[in-house]
């Protein structure tokens, strides 16, 4: 394949190492997205060119190059680089590293930079014992968390931090990643791949750089294994989703009969049959089943097909895998037959199965679109300050406590998920809908 971008040099190649690791980029130059903090202009980018960095914290979600960013840092700017994990790291850990920082800090020469990766898991007394280092200039500090830095890192310590926001990848981030790794990889680029498709690369990834590689890796290595070396291979969703569901264990503990019957159990009762659904729990007890597993179909059930059409449905399904397991057999099966004739004779209805199953479609397809800023969360001055919450009307400060607001992302406004379901209960619910949602539910 032939591609029209920089040749990504790498600083050692090791081919026993994972894709993602091979391709880790080691200058700033190299380094995919984030541009509004290593770009032209970018305000870390200007911190180390001028090689004046300050304590900073980065926080964004898995994969987006937070500890690559770490490395480049420490890299262009030549100074000890510690890292630590906060999975397995504790006080002692912190504190020798912070001794041997110590040992290179000379006169005003900066000092060492330790990165802390998912800072946010250390408890209070591991931050407290990195306030003095930083504070002094004994270490440069760089932590990396996926969580609101506001609530996970105590006070002190994030006074003396910047906190930079690191952003999820955009589509054309992601593809670009796979091109330089299809062109440039030790050993990628000695085999012919066409990316033909990559809906479902980018669907799988979830906007995870790392997950995104290790789902080429897979894709290639296994169609390699299939057709053999030297062929070429085609990248296409479908390849993507056979590729990875052949990688999953899949589990059957008692053969396609347990399935077939639990099937017939559950299309009976969504049937409103009682007499065929009592029959097939008949089958799975006398069969020995686990009544555990047969009131946990029944759960799904009561929200999946009867669902706002009769909400106590949901709470008699609860109440039974409750009582069965106090209970238990014999005495359950009157339990299980008594919520089962009720599942069996209630109305039906799936809308809220419907509403939540296209709403999961409308985000594979948009993938991870930000939340207005009005609606965010902003108990914190950091929040604040970046325009959380700002906006944002409180609906009890209205008529009816009601304001037709926007609550979807701009760019999905007027979209419409829930569609109410033609019984009793649900009509009343369009009703309201109507009032209140003029323009969408067509009143």
């Amino acid at each position: 394949m032939h591609l029209n971008a920089k040749f990504i040099t790498l600083a050692a190649m090791n081919t026993s190492q994972p894709l993602a690791d091979r391709m880790r980029p080691n200058t700033l130059d190299k380094y995919v997205g984030q541009q509004h903090l290593v770009g032209e202009l970018g305000v870390l980018r200007k911190g180390i060119e001028s090689g004046n960095i300050p304590s900073f914290i980065m926080w964004g979600p898995p994969g987006v190059g937070k500890t690559t960013l770490a490395r480049i840092i420490a890299n262009q700017l030549q100074r000890p680089f510690y890292i630590l994990s906060a999975i397995n790291s504790g006080v002692k850990d912190i504190r020798e590293t912070i001794e041997k920082a110590q040992k290179h800090k000379f006169f005003n020469k900066p000092g060492p930079v330790m990165f802390i990766d998912e800072i946010h898991r250390f408890n209070k007394s591991q931050q407290d014992s990195l306030l003095a280092a930083v504070e002094d200039g004994t270490i440069t500090l760089i932590g990396a968390t996926t969580e609101n830095p506001s609530f996970e890192v105590i006070s002190p310590l994030l006074s003396r931090c910047q906190v930079y926001i690191l952003k999820s990848f955009e589509s054309a981030d992601l593809i670009l990643i796979l091109k330089q790794a299809i062109g440039y990889d030790v050993e990628l680029k000695n085999t012919e791949i066409i990316l033909q498709e990559t809906d479902a690369l980018l669907r799988f990834c979830g906007g995870d750089a790392r997950k995104l590689l290790n789902i080429l890796e897979l894709v290639v290595v296994s169609e390699q294994d299939t057709q053999g070396l030297g062929k070429p291979i085609i990248i296409t969703n479908e390849l993507v989703v056979n590729k990875l569901q052949e990688n999953i264990a899949l589990y059957d503990k008692n053969g396609e009969q347990h399935y077939d019957v639990i099937s017939a159990f559950i299309k009976s009762m969504r049937g409103s049959d009682p007499n065929a659904a009592v029959y097939w729990l008949a089958r799975m007890l006398e069969g020995g089943e686990d009544p555990k597993f047969i009131a946990r179909r029944m759960l799904i059930l009561a929200a999946e097909d009867i669902g706002l059409a009769n909400p106590n449905a949901l709470l008699i399904a609860n109440s039974c895998f409750q009582a069965i397991d106090v209970i238990g057999m014999p005495e359950a099966r009157i339990i299980l037959s008594e919520a089962v004739i009720y599942l069996a004779t209630s109305a039906k209805s799936n809308s809220a199965y419907t509403a939540i199953n296209d709403a999961l479609s409308l985000v594979k397809r948009t993938g991870g679109v930000s939340v207005p800023l009005h609606l965010r969360n902003a108990p914190t001055h950091l929040m604040k300050d970046i325009g959380y919450g700002k906006d944002y009307k409180y609906a009890h400060d209205f008529d009816g406590n009601f304001i037709a607001d926007n609550f979807m992302p701009e760019s999905m406004k007027g979209i419409r998920l829930f569609e109410p379901g033609n019984n009793p209960r649900e009509t009343e619910i369009l009703k309201k809908l109507q009032e209140q949602w003029r323009k969408l539910y067509g009143y």
